[in-house]
């Protein structure tokens, strides 16, 4: 739905299964018959689009306009049209600035030309009705009659023009005219900037009209359907009521007045060389045990998420949803933001703010599978069962109940790139996560097991119409917007997935490595700390090497701590209780977390993801109310106050310090690590990444004094990040002096020049050539 220059609202809709459309609502008293889908193209054409025109309402006393196509400036330039001039001042300009001497004659008297031929054609006495016509000679034969007439005439009684065919026949004919008629007629431009001048301001449009529906008015569009009348939030709204207290969705008619529509400030920053991705949701952004809103994240999540050192934030759960437990990855109606949070408005002012800060923004979109809910979402939309989904099980996720898209329908095509287009557009979205891609590639859903064998990506089990959707999304983003970015989650890791489109690939920038969050959380729950695989760490981590390069990395998101799960700070060591006698237990729980974080931010990725809190070890789990729990939302939040505890606080330093390490080495964006140094025995990892040397130690008890480890470059190293300092709740067992190094001429992990250094038990240290030695 949108406002047409031509004082009223243009809606249209995707129904083929419909035989009769019209809008009901609020501002027409809910009536299926007052607006209503005219009959004929312009009302429903051949592939099932329906379109309804909203006329505005003159008020009392007007008359309507002297111009059937009168246009007025209601939103772009609004206060453009509103001087006084009349339309009969600018027609008069426009006859003595444009029209040449003579030319006029045609304008005042516009059928003599015409009259003029018909009396050459017929004579003056021609027939007057189609019946007293006889049958025309074709144009050819005219043509030569006419030049066989006039053959004997001067030049100048003769058109400009001819025709030459040679006898022969051609579908193209030569053009033979006069070179200065022909650049006249070329250097000729239209009166557009009249005809736009025509336009009459918003002034007027409100002294004459009331809108045909009103900014805040409810509304659903009525289908007359084989099987009866339905009502359905249009599938394009851009503002719904998912759940009104019972009663049947709604969407809201969002068309504020120019003057007092959102304006953008601030201009989207430049895409980074690494991403330090902050992962969001608003609804439980804030401290207290309930919906939060667009305007309380803008307060309290922006400014720590800038301070804290990230330079983009994802959100998920944003896009409408009509049931609050499922985190928004069940949307009913893809156009819109959730009303939960706030207006629209309010969503933009979200990402402006961001903006200003230098952050970029980007969206987790669910374009693989929708809501099953028939009443707000697109199900059954139009009364049959294959508008946008499939029929039979191939419409249905094996396991998830939601409904699967036919990506091969052009119509469902043009709805689903749309879509990606619109969040560019109207919020100025920088870049998407695509997610759960599996589900929507394989008629299996993902849920097959893969080895990795090249058929598994080529057999009957795979949508190809998906793959061309992607291919499509991301082609058409990455022109019409250079600057996007997209992501892929892929648990199959496809192969081409971040490949240009041009060489055969779908065309993603990042894809995100699923298994290194899995990997963790299987060594934390049931791996012994001394049984710990060293190789398995590298391995995982560093995932298909040759595509290393486009990988974005976590150690946990949201699905560790919304998934019935728990976060990886609530297995290690849960809430801090200082007075517990389990310190020993606390002190490894705080040890683990801050080295798996270090080495899965710094091992290889140019991406690297962190979910809202995490950054601080939140202890508790996230759970949305749902009836298991009462509707309670207790743990649907997040406790900032936590970040008044020593421990938490230092937590937050300690991710401070990982931010800003690739703020200020460029970690990140350095291309693949020299992984030159990976022990099973002594449980110790240790690679090269630019002039950085990363040491891990990962046994629980085992600390060494002068442990070994290669480098490149003779010189000196200086500890720059160490997780054991006492400022991040460490035990700071290295000691000031320690903490410059020098290489000594030993032949280790195939390095002619190693360091011998300090190492204790569960804990890693960043060292920083700075000073070259040439010996």
């Amino acid at each position: 739905m949108h406002r047409n220059v031509q004082h009223r609202v243009d809606f249209m809709d995707w129904a083929p299964g419909a035989r009769y459309c019209s809008l009901v609502g609020d501002f027409n008293g809910w009536s299926p018959t007052e607006n209503c889908a005219r009959e004929g193209h312009f009302g429903h054409d051949d592939y099932g689009y329906w379109f309804i025109v909203l006329e505005d309402k003159l008020k009392e006393g007007e008359k309507p306009d002297e111009l059937y196509f009168q246009q007025y400036n209601y939103v772009d330039d609004y206060d453009k049209g509103d001087s006084g001039v009349t339309i009969e001042e600018i027609i008069k300009r426009m006859e003595d600035e444009y029209w040449e001497p003579g030319e006029d004659r045609f304008i005042n008297s516009r059928y003599e030309k015409a009259a003029k031929l018909y009396e050459q054609i017929f004579g003056p006495n021609g027939p007057q009705t189609e019946d007293e016509l006889e049958e025309l000679a074709d144009a050819e034969t005219r043509y030569k009659a006419w030049k066989e007439q006039h053959k004997d005439d001067p030049p100048s009684n003769l058109p400009p023009f001819d025709v030459i065919d040679n006898g022969k026949e051609y579908d193209i004919f030569n053009i033979v005219d006069d070179p200065v008629w022909r650049e006249k007629i070329r250097a000729k431009k239209p009166p557009l900037a009249y005809w736009l001048e025509t336009r009459k301001g918003r002034k007027a449009w409100l002294k004459k009209y009331f809108p045909g529906i009103p900014h805040g008015s409810k509304y659903r569009v009525y289908f007359n359907t084989p099987g009866g009348p339905l009502e359905r939030v249009p599938a394009w709204a851009t503002y719904v009521i998912p759940d009104a207290e019972g009663m049947q969705a709604f969407a809201i008619h969002w068309e504020p007045p120019p003057d007092s529509m959102y304006k953008w400030k601030n201009i989207p920053p430049k895409v980074p060389k690494s991403l330090r991705i902050y992962e969001c949701h608003i609804g439980i952004c804030g401290s207290e045990p309930k919906i939060s809103s667009f305007n309380e994240f803008i307060a309290k999540v922006l400014p720590h998420v800038k301070e804290s050192g990230y330079n983009a934030i994802q959100l998920f759960g944003v896009i409408e949803h009509k049931d609050y437990f499922t985190a928004g990855y069940r949307a009913t109606n893809l156009y819109a933001t959730s009303s939960r949070y706030g207006t629209p408005d309010d969503f933009k002012r979200v990402v402006d703010e961001a903006h200003g800060l230098g952050l970029l923004v980007l969206l987790d979109i669910v374009h693989s599978y929708a809501a099953a809910d028939e009443m707000v979402g697109l199900s059954l939309f139009d009364g049959s069962n294959d508008c946008y989904f499939h029929t039979g099980k191939r419409g249905h996720h094996k396991y998830w109940g939601t409904r699967m898209f036919k990506y091969g329908d052009v119509d469902v095509l043009h709805y689903l790139l749309s879509n990606l287009n619109w969040w560019v557009e109207e919020y100025q979205i920088d870049g998407f996560q695509f997610h759960s891609l599996s589900s929507m590639m394989y008629t299996h859903n993902g849920f097959a097991t893969f080895t990795g064998d090249m058929e598994e990506y080529c057999n009957q089990y795979v949508d190809k119409d998906a793959l061309m959707y992607l291919i499509l999304a991301n082609e058409i983003l990455h022109v019409l917007h250079p600057n996007i970015i997209t992501i892929a989650e892929d648990s199959t890791v496809y192969p081409g997935l971040c490949e240009p489109t041009s060489q055969g690939g779908l065309g993603f920038d990042y894809y995100v490595n699923l298994s290194a969050s899995e990997m963790w959380l299987n060594f934390i729950e049931n791996v012994p700390d001394d049984k710990w695989n060293m190789t398995k760490i590298v391995s995982t981590l560093i995932g298909h090497r040759t595509n290393a390069d486009k990988m974005l990395l976590y150690a946990e998101n949201h699905n560790q701590s919304i998934s019935g799960g728990q976060s990886f700070a609530e297995i290690l060591f849960g809430e801090i209780n200082q007075s517990s006698d389990s310190m020993d237990s606390f002190y490894r729980g705080l040890s683990i977390l801050k080295i798996i974080k270090l080495i899965t931010f710094t091992i290889g990725a140019p991406a690297y993801l962190n979910f809202m809190g995490n950054e601080f070890g939140h202890p508790k789990r996230i759970e949305f109310p749902t009836p298991s729990n009462n509707f309670s939302f207790l743990l649907a939040n997040r406790c900032w106050d936590l970040l008044e505890n020593e421990v938490h606080c230092n937590l937050l330093s300690f991710d401070k310090e990982m931010m800003k390490l690739d703020e200020n080495e460029s970690v990140l964006s350095r291309g693949l690590p020299n992984i030159h140094h990976v022990n099973n025995a002594t449980l110790v990892i240790s690679y090269i990444r630019g002039p950085l040397l990363f040491i891990f130690n990962f046994h629980p008890t085992n600390s060494y004094e002068r442990y070994s480890v290669g480098v490149d470059e003779a010189g000196e190293y200086k500890v720059v990040l160490n997780t054991d300092e006492v400022k991040f709740s460490g035990q700071g067992l290295i000691k000031n002096n320690q903490y410059l190094q020098r290489t000594i001429s030993k032949r280790v992990d195939s390095f002619r020049n190693c360091l011998e250094v300090p190492l204790p038990s569960r804990s890693a240290q960043v060292y920083k050539l700075i000073r070259i030695l040439r010996i």
